[in-house]
């Protein structure tokens, strides 16, 4: 072999293996973009915005139910009711990664020839700070037997909320007609005229024909008024509404009612609503549980508030018992070695329970205690 044929077999062989190590290098740079790419454009915080905030909002209302029938039981067996806040949840993510590159590129003579290495790390840290404050303290105690401001009952009426259902559960007594009360725990059924009333109030609520509004005056100041629609009613509606003022021996001709709180009738303008306060009616929920028989004998309990013959009356509000977890239930939950829950099937105590939770929103139970101070440290 000539000296120039031996110096162009050469520089042939230098060319391709420039040519390989670029090519190594190239891929080698494109991994690497790739990848730091790829962790560059994923931004984990706005991923947990809807699985979190879900999550938490139904983890929060299932411990709501849960904890309000779990007291409406402690009642039953005349133990203190105790209510915990979820006063604030700040969930906190970290996500650390790494990604490790390395290879050879040889020649066309080498034995190993050419070879790419990586790694990849990720730690992944979710923190949630969930504090919880104890409702204490006098004005939770105080708006706790305070009874409910009756224009804020009303009001729910006029939202759309049966006027039936919404007063058999929060009211005692309409212009001294009597609701069923478990007052001393005895039961006194309620005043047949008071069942009656129900039926025409729903009636005429329905229709329309009543309404509630707040008018100022300069002495007392802001007032809620009930008011009965005149124009553009049927005349069943227009009898019904009369049977109302029968009952409630309120005068004729006058359409427009203040609301008072009051156990007894007050002048014929007003109407004098005998609220429940928010343990009146926990208690009135807690007549409806079905009692462990063993408990009964023990008397750990109150015995069954039950009049006989009332059974007719019963029916709309159920809270079961029983050794074992049910299957499907609403809210359920363990106290003294027994389940009570309510079934998933029985609308009408779902409504119930859920109108009580809703009430203790009316009876701003809150306090305006001072949250603990939280840092959370960046990550």
């Amino acid at each position: 072999m000539s000296p120039k044929q031996a110096d162009g077999n050469s520089h042939t062989t230098l060319q391709e293996g420039i040519l390989k190590t670029t090519h190594g290098q190239t891929i080698l740079a494109a991994v690497v973009v790739g990848v730091l790419s790829l962790i560059g454009c994923t931004h984990l915080g706005p991923q947990t915005v809807a699985v979190d905030r879900f999550d938490y909002s139904t983890a929060i209302g299932d411990s709501w139910k849960q904890q309000t029938l779990l007291n409406i039981v402690k009642l039953r067996y005349l133990d203190l009711p105790v209510f915990v806040d979820v006063a604030s949840i700040v969930s906190g993510y970290s996500l650390q990664t790494g990604v490790t590159l390395g290879g050879t590129v040889s020649s066309d003579r080498a034995v190993q020839g050419d070879y790419l290495t990586g790694g990849f790390q990720g730690i992944y840290t979710d923190r949630p700070t969930i504090t919880y404050v104890p409702m204490t303290g006098e004005k939770f105690l105080h708006s706790l037997i305070t009874p409910i401001d009756p224009k804020n009952i009303f009001f729910m009426l006029q939202s759309g909320y049966a006027a039936d259902f919404i007063l058999s559960l929060t009211v005692e007594s309409l212009n001294g007609v009597r609701n069923r009360s478990t007052a001393g725990g005895i039961v006194r059924e309620a005043d047949p005229e008071f069942i009656r009333l129900l039926e025409l109030l729903r009636d005429v609520q329905t229709a329309g024909a009543f309404g509630m509004r707040v008018e100022q005056d300069k002495v007392k100041g802001s007032a809620a008024v009930l008011f009965f629609r005149r124009d553009d009613v049927p005349a069943e509606i227009v009898e019904k509404t009369a049977q109302i003022r029968r009952i409630l021996k309120v005068p004729a001709d006058l359409q427009k009612f203040s609301l008072t709180y009051s156990p007894m009738r007050g002048a014929d303008n007003e109407l004098a609503v005998h609220s429940r306060s928010m343990l009146q009616i926990m208690a009135a929920f807690a007549s409806y549980i079905e009692v462990p028989e063993s408990h009964l004998q023990d008397h750990s309990a109150i015995p069954s508030l039950e009049n006989p013959g009332a059974e007719t009356q019963r029916g709309t509000v159920r809270i079961c018992s029983g050794t074992n977890k049910p299957d499907s239930a609403f809210a359920a939950v363990r106290y003294r070695d027994h389940w009570f829950w309510i079934d998933n099937g029985d609308w009408q105590t779902k409504r119930a329970l859920t109108a009580v939770m809703f009430f203790f929103t009316l009876a701003e139970t809150g306090g305006n205690e001072q949250l603990p101070l939280i840092t959370i440290p960046a990550q």
